[in-house]
């Protein structure tokens, strides 16, 4: 499993239809409003890398009022939701 994290910068009056468009995208899991020098974070979680390929550079790039996108790809996952997810494994 990939685990992507896309910064995205829109064109501010698209900046919901945008994150809609891109929220309705397979692959994508989550998108949010974010404060700051980017406007859009989106998780992308797929097989493979080249399914993020597929994802970022040929669908959510040519979503109508994208001005530009960062994409950081995610080595590991450290969340107190997995480790409790772990610890309750036959309880």
């Amino acid at each position: 499993m990939v685990t992507a994290i896309v910064f995205v910068n829109a064109e501010t009056d698209r900046i919901p239809e945008v994150a809609q468009e891109i929220a309705s995208l397979d692959g994508v899991t989550e998108v949010y409003s974010v404060t700051g020098n980017i406007d859009l974070v989106a998780m992308v979680h797929v097989r493979e890398l080249d399914d993020l390929a597929a994802v970022v550079s040929d669908r959510l790039n040519k979503v109508e009022g994208i001005i530009e996108t960062e994409t950081h790809i995610a080595f590991r996952a450290y969340s107190k939701h997995d480790l409790e997810a772990a610890f309750s494994l036959g309880s």
